[in-house]
């Protein structure tokens, strides 16, 4: 008797909880190389990620995703559409009855293509959902089935933007840029950003120093975006969620100092400069350790980057910390797996292993998540013993706290933010590595690329995409697939 009165307590209190502090699952996943090679990795893919849907039972779901379709996107497109199916069609998702999907398909434009995703499902159970329109700068109830793809530049109720070209490294522009949503979920407000920053060209390039040239990049697009929010008077700022691949880096010049230990350096001249290596010997001869511009090879490669003294040289967010706040990482470094079955744990040797793909949030973000239960957060990677791709997706589990509002106290963190920006600029300036011309100023590493005069205007005779926008109408069975769509192509 005692012990059924002890189990019915228990179940009333986990509905207490689920009612006055919901579950919420936060999702990053670069699923560039899922598409690259469907028929192996899409559905092995959907399948580990929905089993911890299934584990963890979360009351709202956001997943991030970016290089959707992959990198070839006109060729693979195709399999964006049976990724939302399978998705949305499986039994696990049948409670979740409101969806918010958008899909960045609008490849023909170059301005505007960021190839992410960003995707929500709503429970039956949550009552009071609401998504802001930052076009009209009110809210709109939630509780509806909406899936955009192809161009969603048209779209209020998210707000995207590439970043401007003159940040990109190399000057090659490439599909790099944020997408943010905002939400009130039970009386609490909150915006989810998702965020694909730019990655290392060259070994080469980022061992020479640290921060190197593309962590300096990466930090100046983190910090234009975060000032955007900051700055944003129409819109008002809301404690936030950034989860991306931010293809933050471990410093690798400390990494090869440290495995590099008593071994003697060779290095392997080419006519071709990309295809020059750093060799490290042992006393023996052997080979342990090489370095190319796309080879980091050491001889326990799938022994010792999954070890914990990695996590001291993981230090991108070291200047932003009291900005950008983190749980504890202790998971291994997400980024670059074997794009193998047979080889889901193995790292591939093309670079130094790091952890690409977070979880951030601002300090206001923090005090949302209720810390008192029992388990008050869980931060963990997917597929751990599974192919998911080159990279590992990122799970954030929080419960949060309702009736919140609009909290926002962020006006310190404004000056903060200018102080970086202005400190990595004369970082910059003082590395010789900044290119000016009369509109622009960005940082480049001057002795790996070849610099040409930016143009003041965009070339603008990039075809109009048609692709289409899809409407999924709430009176219609997801499972089933029966999809209504509707042009929203501009």
């Amino acid at each position: 008797m005692q012990k059924e009165k002890s189990s019915m307590c228990t179940e009333f209190q986990k509905l207490l909880d689920e009612k006055y502090c919901p579950s919420i699952l936060l999702v990053t996943a670069n699923v560039g190389s899922i598409f690259e090679d469907s028929p192996r990795l899409l559905h092995l893919w959907l399948d580990e990620f929905l089993q911890k849907i299934e584990e963890l039972q979360p009351k709202f779901l956001a997943l991030h995703l970016q290089e959707v379709g992959g990198k070839t996107y006109e060729k693979s497109s195709n399999h964006v559409k049976e990724f939302i199916d399978y998705l949305c069609g499986a039994k696990v998702m049948t409670e979740f009855i409101y969806m918010r999907i958008y899909m960045d398909e609008n490849y023909n434009s170059v301005e505007n293509f960021t190839a992410l995703g960003n995707l929500y499902f709503v429970h039956k159970n949550l009552e009071n959902i609401k998504i802001w329109n930052f076009s009209n700068n009110n809210w709109e109830y939630g509780r509806e089935k909406y899936i955009y793809t192809g161009n969603i530049e048209t779209v209020s109720t998210k707000e995207k933007s590439k970043f401007p070209q003159h940040f990109f490294p190399e000057c090659k522009w490439s599909r790099k840029g944020f997408m943010r949503t905002r939400w009130e979920i039970e009386g609490t407000v909150i915006d989810f950003v998702n965020i694909h920053l730019f990655h290392d060209a060259s070994n080469l390039a980022a061992c020479e120093q640290f921060p190197s040239v593309y962590c300096s990049s990466r930090r100046r697009a983190l910090i234009y975006t975060l000032k955007r929010f900051h700055l944003d008077d129409k819109n008002l700022l809301a404690p936030y969620f950034v989860f991306g691949d931010f293809n933050f880096r471990c410093d690798t010049q400390g990494v090869i100092k440290e495995l590099a230990n008593n071994l003697t350096v060779h290095r392997i001249q080419n006519n071709k400069k990309e295809n020059s290596k750093i060799v490290y010997r042992n006393s023996e001869g052997d080979n342990v350790l090489t370095i190319g511009k796309k080879e980091f090879n050491y001889l326990q490669h799938q022994v010792i980057f999954k070890e914990s003294w990695m996590k001291k040289y993981d230090r991108e967010l070291e200047t932003l910390k009291d900005i950008l706040i983190e749980f504890p990482i202790k998971f291994p470094p997400s980024y670059p797996y074997e794009e193998d079955p047979d080889k889901p744990s193995n790292y591939m040797s093309t670079r130094c292993p790091a952890w690409c793909d977070r979880i951030l949030m601002s300090p206001e973000a923090k005090h949302l998540i209720m810390e008192d239960l029992n388990s008050s957060y869980l931060y963990d990677i997917v597929g751990r013993n599974v192919c998911m791709g080159d990279h590992k997706p990122i799970y954030l589990k929080i419960r949060l706290k309702t009736n919140q509002g609009l909290s926002s106290r962020l006006t310190d963190v404004t000056k903060k933010l200018k102080e970086i920006d202005c400190d990595e600029t004369r970082s910059s300036i003082s590395r010789g590595n900044l290119y000016q011309d009369d509109e622009h100023t960005m940082v480049v590493p001057s002795r790996y690329v070849q610099i040409t005069k930016l143009s003041k205007k965009v070339s603008n005779d990039c075809s109009k995409s048609k692709e289409e926008g899809l409407l999924v109408s709430e009176n219609r069975n997801i499972a089933e697939h029966n999809f209504i769509f509707k042009e929203t192509t501009v």
